[in-house]
């Protein structure tokens, strides 16, 4: 026997408001996938109780019955007394229009790379001339499945130093099918790889870890549930895309391309490699921070990287 309603007859959109009133007086930080309370709390109930947004007016008129309103405080509550991000509290995040499957051992997905993949590299590569592609410190393997999906005569090699996140990654691959196409390896971005075995590849991309020291500790206690090791990269966030620009040409075909996002850390990069053409690349969408390098490009700064990388003592 179904559960009574909620209370007063309490509709999805009754709830969303109140929730969303309740994160705004909270103080709660976005930025996991959704940029303000009203859409936080449409995520969590919408998500709880399997709404799809297809038929958005005849869901927001659904009633709640009391089980499904206690369910959805519970979660509302742990957000709110404990800073919890949704996709936790679900187990889930979308990403390039896919669900994904995450937990507090990968970070929750949310690069500006997804416009790119959507787009299928263009303008920026001819996705038929992509045979091989390298995603480097993969986490929920989002990056890698995304592109592996928009390029299906692709193989893709998707890279990360932690096994708790390849575990995670290794269950999104299930998910998603692509196992006879995407390799997970353990390895410290190229340090378990091999120039003879693995590659050359036509597209690297990577989401490393870019937070400056400064940055990390004035992060908002959301962030705290994320691993830091996908996060933090020395004091001024460049250890982890130095490890990269250092390496990544020996990786890559004739005519292969490095995307990598630094986020905040872009002005910093810029200061610390001024002969390097970084391409800084612009999103319809939102984001910003991700540049473009050639292998020519990266083989004629190779000087300068490896001055860098060896005075800082990156490797």
């Amino acid at each position: 026997m179904p559960s009574p309603p909620g209370p007063q007859g309490q509709t999805v959109e009754d709830l969303i408001r109140v929730l969303a009133r309740r994160f705004d007086e909270a103080g709660l930080s976005f930025g996991h996938g959704t940029d303000s309370p009203v859409d936080e709390a449409a995520w969590l109930v919408f998500a709880t109780l399997g709404l799809e947004h297809d038929d958005a007016d005849a869901a927001y008129r659904r009633q709640v019955d009391a089980d499904e309103a206690r369910q959805i405080e519970s979660l509302a509550t742990r957000r709110i007394d404990d800073r919890t991000p949704v996709a936790y509290l679900l187990g889930e995040a979308w990403f390039c229009g896919r669900p994904y499957i995450v937990d507090e051992r990968v970070l929750v997905p949310r690069s500006p790379l997804a416009e790119l993949i959507a787009d299928r590299f263009v303008p920026w590569h001819r996705p038929d001339d992509i045979r091989r592609a390298l995603d480097l410190g993969t986490g929920s393997g989002c990056i890698a499945i995304a592109t592996a999906l928009a390029l299906p005569d692709a193989e893709v090699d998707a890279v990360d130093v932690s096994t708790d996140a390849l575990a995670v990654a290794s269950l999104n691959v299930e998910r998603h099918d692509v196992g006879h196409r995407l390799r997970l390896i353990a390895s410290d971005f190229f340090s378990e790889l091999d120039p003879e075995t693995h590659g050359p590849y036509d597209l690297i991309l990577s989401n490393p870890p870019y937070v400056d020291s400064e940055d990390l500790d004035a992060m908002p206690d959301e962030y705290r549930h994320e691993p830091e090791i996908g996060l933090a990269s020395g004091a001024d966030g460049l250890d982890s895309t130095l490890a990269i620009l250092h390496d990544a040409a020996e990786f890559m075909s004739d005519d292969g391309v490095l995307i990598v996002e630094v986020g905040n850390s872009a002005a910093a990069l810029t200061r610390a490699l001024p002969g390097v053409p970084f391409v800084w690349l612009e999103f319809e969408h939102g984001g910003e921070g991700v540049f473009l390098l050639t292998r020519n490009e990266l083989s004629a700064c190779r000087g300068e990287i490896e001055g860098l990388v060896a005075e800082r003592h990156v490797r």
